[in-house]
């Protein structure tokens, strides 16, 4: 092709990046936030704080709505950002032949139709069909999910953004920029949007269900008091203190300081959270998909059984490419026979890679060249063998590359007596077809249904120097099984979601029978259950729905997965760590990204796995079920303390009190309790049996599974006592209303020490809670002790024993709660 024709067809195909959404500015971001029914319900008691210059109160809403608003704005800029890796992975430049010479253009000017050309080390920068492949090997993982290195010949398509990673290539480009493999999966991110959190649709629920009945109650007293002839400026001033008093303003304060605190935990145990909301969602989650490669598995080839030519199996264990390692023999032994250290050696030797000791720049042990080839090295050194010792004493004098049609590699070299060894590897129908060694087959045949890789070994020596390409007849050495292993922890992690109630299922861009053997290790796959391949067609609701291993899994599968079972009302954690991933993370209700996974993945997730370690996401559930129950136990104590003032100020006119409660003594019991001791309720330690119970229902609402009726029977009996000891109190000729103000505050923060958390140990106790409630008590107390408290709330003065007389009828409402509370733990089924 020549420079004007390739230019010509970049102007008719248009700009070839992948194409990044315009950025909406941050006041548009935030004019959004603000139309949230909750913060806007925030802002309106906001203003009338302000005008009733109730400034504590005032400045708590500004700060929890300025909060709020800014996370919010955040959690919409990442979008933009996990495109931006995208197209960081994209190859910035391309070599091409145009005009009959080799140039350097910048990857974005390819067309389709260009020729390019491909070293070891570059990223393919579009979807190429090969026109020339000489022993090429393309690493895919990102992409596809798959693990082992992909071996691609002539006519063979490979994918932009895969990286050559041995060999040459060249290739004619078919899709370039955002009509590429790459490409795609970019426009499934930037234009795959996550909904709000499970929490969030709660608290936009209640809130507005909260804002409606607090209008009307406070509209039905201001009416009562004119009816009973009240001024109407009071009657006004009283209904709208009553508006603040029943709305929980210090809710999202309690839900920011409970996000922040559980991301802090989190952060302790490596897991970062990259949007606050996503601590709690991990509580609400009902089903994990787990991406395999990374996130399940270690991500590395390792041989992991071997089979000597006599048919004896043996397993092989280490970590990664650590030379360290242990062999066990069938009968449990560890001695390393003669038969499988041949074994060992012939693979060390027909052989390309070479292991990387730690040092400066590396941490750990890594690998050079075929991943494959690496393990076989990492094996030799498990079997007591040095492969750069054998390599010298056994140099190689000839060889014959690997061919893809026969997929087999064959080596020459020279022994130390003067003869020559030849050392052939590749998979095991061809190695094995000359003797049909039915052992060996039989072994191979089962090695794969282990979900391994096979290859065949096998060797012959000479005493003259002998041609690779036509070797004598060879005898098989063995073989060795290579996968990429289980994680250490990951049995243990699928059977604590298990016990968590949280259904773990397998979605891999893997072989099936490899999907089938990991899900079964896991415990996932029974016997008999299916495994559906996403390269048989589109996946089926019944699909999704029935089965928990999925095997050949593309981007725009793992989002339809996704999808369904959210329609379904599951509430779904992705984890992954490929670009193949990163569509599905965005789209989750929380994406789980793994710390040494691309950035496209990290840039797409909500929360980030710093050790890589999906055990940490059994701890991460723990502490969003900790905030949730955090959250309800607010719930539950400011929720009956507005309805009891409500309850308050409705029968009191029906008791021969006119007005129970004056409009500063409401706004004076809403700052103290409301306050401090509700946003400290969000530190509220775990539960013993937070991960041996079930998830909640997403369909639940945030007053469900018997919070409603907590916070009816607790508002009865606040407003019971408070009630009651002011007709005790008119009775005896005291001053009722002080009476009433001092039982209802003083009983509401008894409320607040019933609700804590149960069954945790002396050391976890929330202490803050308790200096909080024994510091609002005193101030309360302060409102009839105090002089100039009392000109502020219009109270009287009390005596002594009268105060102690009103502390113990307030204590009673928050003792039956917390004994029928205790009651409920030690009787869990009721």
């Amino acid at each position: 092709m020549s420079s004007a024709e390739a230019a010509a067809r970049l102007a008719a195909h248009g700009a070839n990046t992948t194409a990044v959404p315009p950025p909406r500015s941050i006041a548009r971001r935030a004019r959004r936030q603000l139309a949230d029914p909750l913060v806007a319900l925030l802002l309106a008691a906001g203003a009338v704080t302000a005008v009733l210059r109730d400034l504590p109160d005032t400045l708590i809403i500004v700060l929890v709505v300025a909060v709020n608003t800014t996370i919010g704005v955040i959690q919409e800029v990442r979008a933009d950002a996990a495109v931006a890796a995208l197209n960081q992975l994209a190859a910035p430049v391309a070599r091409v032949v145009r005009d009959g010479r080799d140039q350097i253009v910048p990857a974005a000017d390819l067309v389709p139709g260009d020729h390019v050309r491909l070293e070891a080390g570059d990223i393919v920068p579009a979807d190429l069909e090969l026109t020339e492949a000489q022993r090429t090997a393309f690493d895919e993982s990102s992409l596809t999910g798959e693990s082992v290195p992909m071996h691609r010949q002539v006519a063979d398509i490979a994918s932009g953004g895969t990286v050559l990673i041995s060999g040459r290539a060249a290739g004619t480009a078919l899709r370039t920029g955002a009509d590429s493999a790459l490409g795609r999966i970019a426009d499934l991110v930037a234009n795959t949007r996550s909904g709000p959190t499970p929490l969030q649709r709660r608290l936009v629920a209640l809130g507005r269900m909260l804002g409606v009945t607090a209008v009307a109650v406070s509209a039905l007293v201001f009416f009562l008091g004119m009816l009973a002839g009240r001024p109407v400026a009071q009657m006004a001033i009283t209904a709208v203190s009553l508006v603040v008093a029943a709305v929980p303003e210090s809710l999202p304060a309690v839900v920011t300081l409970a996000l922040a605190l559980g991301a802090r935990r989190m952060a302790r145990i490596r897991a970062i959270p990259r949007r606050l909301h996503a601590v709690e969602t991990l509580g609400s989650v009902t089903v994990i998909a787990s991406d395999k490669t990374g996130t399940l598995t270690e991500n590395r080839m390792m041989v992991q059984q071997a089979v000597t030519a006599n048919g004896a199996r043996y397993t092989i264990s280490g970590t990664g490419y650590v030379p360290d390692g242990t062999v066990t023999g069938p009968d449990g032994a560890t001695a390393i026979p003669a038969d499988l250290v041949e074994l060992a050696r012939s693979a060390a030797l027909c052989n390309d890679a070479s292991l990387l000791a730690p040092d400066d720049e590396r941490a750990q042990w890594a690998a050079a060249g075929d991943p494959m080839e690496a393990a076989l090295l990492t094996f030799a050194a498990r079997c007591d063998l040095d492969p750069n010792a054998e390599r010298a004493t056994t140099p190689r004098v000839a060889e014959q590359p690997f061919e893809q049609a026969r997929r087999q590699m064959t080596t020459a070299h020279e022994l130390p007596d003067g003869g020559y060894l030849l050392v052939r590897k590749g998979a095991p129908e061809y190695i094995l077809e000359t003797d049909n060694d039915a052992v060996l087959l039989a072994a191979a045949a089962q090695l794969a249904a282990d979900g391994l890789w096979v290859l065949a070994v096998a060797t012959a020596t000479t005493r003259g120097r002998p041609d690779p390409a036509s070797p004598p007849p060879m005898r098989p050495a063995g073989l060795v099984g290579i996968g990429d292993p289980l994680r250490a922890t990951a049995q243990q992690t699928a059977t604590a979601f298990e016990r968590a109630g949280v259904r773990l299922l397998l979605i891999t861009g893997d072989h099936p029978g490899t999907a089938a053997a990991i899900g079964a290790r896991l415990g996932i796959l029974a016997a008999g259950d299916a495994v559906v391949s996403g390269d048989r067609g589109p996946l089926t609701d019944a699909d999704i729905t029935r089965v928990r291993v999925f095997a050949r899994t593309q981007p725009e599968q793992k989002l339809d997965i996704i999808a369904a079972l959210q329609r379904r009302g599951e509430v779904v954690a992705m984890t992954g760590d490929g670009v193949n991933d990163a569509p599905a993370l965005r789209h989750a209700d929380i994406g789980v990204a793994m710390g040494d996974g691309t950035e496209v993945a990290r840039q797409a997730a909500d929360l980030v796995l710093v050790d890589d370690n999906l055990g940490t996401v059994v701890a991460a559930i723990g502490e969003g079920r900790r905030i949730y129950d955090n959250i309800r136990r607010f719930l539950r104590y400011a929720l009956a303390g507005g309805v009891a003032e409500l309850l308050v100020m409705l029968a009191g006119p029906f008791l021969g009190m006119p007005l129970a409660l004056l409009p500063a003594q409401l706004l004076w019991i809403n700052l103290l309790t409301h306050g401090v001791p509700g946003v400290a309720l969000g530190a509220e330690p775990t539960e013993a049996d937070v991960l041996q119970r079930p998830p909640r229902s997403p369909q639940e609402s945030v007053l469900g599974a018997g919070l409603l009726r907590g916070v009816l029977t607790g508002a009865g009996l606040l407003a019971g006592v408070t009630l009651t000891a002011g007709m005790l109190a008119g009775q005896l000729g005291l001053p009722w209303q002080s009476v009433m103000f001092l039982v209802l505050g003083l009983a509401q923060l008894g409320v607040a020490l019933a609700v804590r958390a149960t069954a945790v140990s002396g050391t976890a106790r929330n202490w803050s809670l308790i200096a909080a409630v024994a510091v609002c008590a005193l101030l309360q107390v302060a409102g009839v002790a105090a002089a100039p408290l009392r000109g502020l709330l219009g109270t009287e003065p009390l005596t002594a024993a009268t105060i102690l007389a009103c502390t113990a009828v307030a204590a009673v409402p928050g003792l039956l709660l917390r004994v029928a509370g205790q009651r409920r733990v030690a009787r869990p089924s009721q």
